[in-house]
């Protein structure tokens, strides 16, 4: 049966929360263009309902993953007042400007591997330096690291997002065709309700969930082998199937993780426990 508009309409979506045709509508027209020159097939954001869950971790290592399976990658670092991205592959260029097609463009920086990055931090003259913008001009930002960047190429775009599901998130949504999404979250008490926040606001956007990711899931013993639950046992196998959505990995404490995420070099790390998050984003996206 067709879609029809309610005779309750009041006719601004920004206040509705029905999901009906003018409603959908409303938000196609919110997309922002990519500029011509640039070309990305598929773009998939990855989010948090808190902060300090290893989201910039989860980003970089599946652009990196992606990478190595032949496929051109790139991150589009919508973190931008918490920038980490750059830092993670020891990136500290800044950004260059040309002429393509006719159209004055950024270009991104370019790691060792060819993933290519879009940062704040690139911006800024000093890496320490604070962005103190307001959301308007932070989404703004986002929007330009759209369209106004020569993204030359690329296969997957990951958007690393902010926590929470403010307004970079729902600029994100509204403004990138984001074909889906992938949760990162850690084994605490709180876990069920950030995910659910998460999840929620997908579904109310009408984005895709790929999957679940567990960081800090576990410390393995270099003795004996044996997995320590340091934050208490996980129960995300649990809340995935509450909602449907599968654990695409769990990933755990290791100091040559961290320590490769502090010099620079996250570029070379195996990152085994994310083949199959990998293989997932390859074969739903």
């Amino acid at each position: 049966m067709a879609e029809t508009t309610s005779e309750n309409c009041t006719h601004n979506c920004s206040t509705c929360g029905a999901s009906c045709s003018s409603r959908t509508q409303e938000q196609n027209s919110f997309l922002e263009a990519l500029n011509p020159a640039s070309s990305v097939k598929k773009v998939i954001g990855v989010v948090s309902g808190k902060g300090g869950v290893g989201k910039s971790l989860v980003t970089s290592l599946l652009a990196v993953k992606m990478n190595a399976m032949g496929y051109r990658t790139a991150i589009l670092d919508a973190d931008i007042t918490g920038p980490s991205i750059p830092k993670t592959f020891g990136i500290d260029s800044g950004v260059g400007m040309a002429n393509i097609e006719g159209t004055d463009l950024m270009i991104p920086a370019v790691t060792s591997t060819g993933i290519q990055i879009m940062s704040a931090n690139l911006l800024l003259e000093n890496d320490t330096d604070p962005v103190i913008w307001r959301g308007p001009v932070i989404a703004g930002a986002v929007k330009q690291f759209w369209s106004e960047v020569y993204w030359k190429d690329i296969d997957y775009m990951f958007v690393d997002m902010p926590p929470g599901t403010g307004d970079v998130p729902l600029t994100v949504f509204q403004s990138l065709p984001v074909d889906g999404i992938i949760i990162v979250t850690s084994p605490q008490e709180l876990v069920s309700m950030i995910v659910s926040k998460a999840v929620n606001m997908a579904q109310k956007m009408d984005i895709p969930i790929i999957g679940i990711v567990e960081n800090m899931s576990y410390l393995e013993c270099p003795d004996c082998g044996k997995r320590i639950a340091v934050f208490g046992e996980s129960h995300i196998d649990e809340i995935a199937q509450e909602y449907g959505i599968p654990v695409l990995a769990k990933i755990p404490i290791e100091t040559a993780t961290a320590r490769a995420v502090d010099d620079g070099s996250a570029e070379y790390l195996k990152a085994p426990w994310l083949d199959e998050a990998a293989g997932a984003v390859a074969k739903d996206a």
